[in-house]
C-alpha cells in the first residue's frame, strides 16, 4: 500500500487544521491507521491511531481532547483533525499502515509496515 499524507501547512497558536492521508490499493480497511510526528531533535512520536474498521482508536496523552483520528474506507482516507494548536505541535506529520495491529498496541510505530511521505505542521506563536 502507498501512502500520501496532505494537509499540513502554518497556523497560529490555537488554530486548527486536518490532515488527510490517502492510500492506494485494495482492502484498506484491512490496516491500522496511525499518524506519527517528528520534531527537530526528537524522536518519532506516536500522535493518534485507529483500527482498520474504525472501532478503536488511542491517542497520545498530549492530543487527547484536541486531535481525532477518522476514516472513510470507502475513499481509503484517514484524517486527523488538530484543534487547539500549539508551537510544540510544529512537527512533519506521518501517516503509517499495519496488518493486524491490535487495539493494545496501535502506539507502537513498530506495528506499522507501510509509510507515506510527511507532511509539515507549523504552528506559530
Amino acid at each position: 500500500v502507498q501512502l500520501q499524507a496532505s494537509g499540513g501547512g502554518l497556523v497560529q497558536v490555537g488554530g486548527s487544521l486536518r490532515l488527510s492521508c490517502t492510500a492506494s490499493g485494495r482492502a484498506f480497511s484491512g490496516y491500522s491507521m496511525g499518524w506519527f510526528r517528528h520534531a527537530p531533535g526528537k524522536e518519532r512520536e506516536f500522535v493518534a491511531a485507529i483500527s482498520g474498521s474504525g472501532s478503536s482508536t488511542d491517542y497520545a496523552d498530549s492530543m487527547k481532547g484536541r486531535f481525532a483520528i477518522s476514516r472513510d474506507n470507502a475513499k481509503n482516507l484517514v484524517y486527523l483533525q488538530m484543534n487547539s494548536l500549539k508551537p510544540e505541535d510544529t512537527a512533519v506529520y506521518f501517516c503509517a499502515a499495519g496488518v493486524g495491529v491490535g487495539s493494545w498496541y496501535l502506539f507502537k510505530k513498530n506495528k506499522y509496515e507501510y509509510w507515506g511521505q510527511g507532511t509539515l505542521v507549523t504552528v506559530s506563536s
